[in-house]
């Protein structure tokens, strides 16, 4: 059994140390976190526990692999509020901030202000132009078409405050070919480019902020999710022309 304990000599926890017994230890500079993007049931006690560790980690001098923080600018709630009116200002020129604009679709709260109750009415009005999302990820978890309807009139005003409403994108298909599972797919697609991106920053120091490489995903136009590891789309190669 491998082991994590704070070292000795720093009690504030600040110093990680990684062995199989209290003789072999080893510090370690990297903590890779794939959690916390499912709901738990903070008030119980094993989830405590769990956000004590997390806590304890993101005290420590380990890097990371996201912070809490970094995790944060990813969630549904935050690319939301990054599309509300004089939010990207705060952070870019104003001319970097329409540009990037362009490029977004409508992201709306789903909270008691104006603009989530008019959010609210669009979505049980026309359910078919948009995607109800919660703070989730991994495919499976966004609620489509006629469904939106159904769910928002089931959550009160608090629960469906944790939802955000995003304008559905309608790409154009063309007809591709898939392989899943050994058999050949002949269908009507649509494909997702993703741009992996490289970030290492000290506090409010960047040290590396760089492109990465990227995933193209392709699946059947008809599928509302397009996760790979969920089974809804396949990872394709891009044709540069």
């Amino acid at each position: 059994m491998v082991m994590a304990t704070r070292s000795p000599s720093h009690t504030s926890g600040r110093v990680m140390a990684l062995g199989t017994t209290h003789q072999e230890r080893y510090r370690f500079a990297t903590w890779p976190i794939k959690c916390s993007s499912a709901p738990v049931a903070n008030h119980l006690s094993p989830f405590l526990q769990e956000w004590a560790a997390r806590l304890l980690l993101e005290r420590s001098l380990s890097i990371k692999s996201p912070t809490i923080a970094y995790q944060l600018t990813g969630s549904k709630k935050v690319q939301q509020v990054l599309a509300s009116p004089r939010v990207l200002e705060r952070f870019l020129s104003s001319a970097q901030a329409d540009d990037l604009r362009v490029v977004f679709a409508g992201l709306y709260p789903l909270d008691a202000s104006s603009t989530g109750r008019a959010a609210l009415e669009a979505a049980l009005r026309e359910p078919h132009k948009f995607v109800l999302k919660p703070q989730r990820e991994g495919g499976g978890n966004n609620v489509y078409g006629e469904d939106i309807r159904k769910v928002l009139e089931g959550l009160g005003e608090r629960e469906r405050s944790k939802f955000i409403l995003m304008d559905l994108i309608r790409s154009p298909p063309f007809r591709g070919y898939m392989v899943r599972e050994g058999q050949l797919i002949d269908a009507q697609v649509v494909s997702e480019l993703g741009i992996f991106g490289i970030f290492l920053g000290s506090g409010p120091t960047v040290l590396l902020n760089e492109t990465g490489g990227h995933l193209l995903r392709t699946k059947s136009h008809e599928s509302n999710e397009g996760g790979v590891a969920a089974g809804f789309a396949v990872i394709d190669s891009p044709l540069l022309v």
